[in-house]
């Protein structure tokens, strides 16, 4: 059995990366709570862009070039081309794209919640994984095993365990 200094140092260890944590919690927190509601107008504002493409272009052939994902032809004509997201003029080149995103701030922390693998900001989401990691193991190690707060701890965080389990199958 580990000596109470163990366990002291551990609670140490847990307080300190906690309070190091709790910033980037409340980002993840919030940018998560606001990528729930994506697919809404939430906190989202139109924002108008105005693009110079080629003239004559065809709806088949503006759309790649708009790199921009769900972008649909609703309606084209010798003149010009309808979009979900704005309009392209054909005998200008001129497309103006009108489409909702959230402010700068919020939007960064959306990139943030969401980074991939070709991201440099997935170090950060790993290490935050990592530091989470820490947090459940060092919850354990804390409290000497002998005592009723350990084990009573171990149950609710069985209890957590399984109703987490329960509603990722049947939640989604």
């Amino acid at each position: 059995m580990a000596s109470p200094k163990f366990h002291m140092a551990f609670r140490k260890y847990h307080r300190w990366l906690g309070f190091f944590l709790a910033g980037i919690m409340g980002v993840y927190a919030v940018s998560g709570i606001l990528l729930i509601f994506r697919p809404t107008d939430i906190l989202k504002y139109e924002q108008t862009q105005t693009r110079q493409y080629e003239a004559n272009l065809s709806g088949v052939e503006l759309l790649p070039l708009l790199k921009m994902r769900g972008s649909k032809v609703t309606s084209e004509n010798a003149d010009k081309v309808v979009l979900n997201y704005g309009e392209y003029d054909k005998d200008t080149g001129l497309a103006v794209i009108t489409k909702k995103d959230y402010p700068i701030v919020l939007s960064k922390m959306v990139k943030l919640h969401k980074a991939t693998n070709n991201s440099p900001l997935f170090w950060l989401n790993i290490s935050f994984g990592l530091g989470l990691l820490f947090f459940v193991i060092s919850a354990f190690l804390m409290f000497i095993p002998k005592l009723p707060m350990y084990k009573n701890g171990l149950k609710i965080a069985g209890i957590g365990a399984v109703v987490t389990v329960l509603t990722v199958i049947f939640g989604s």
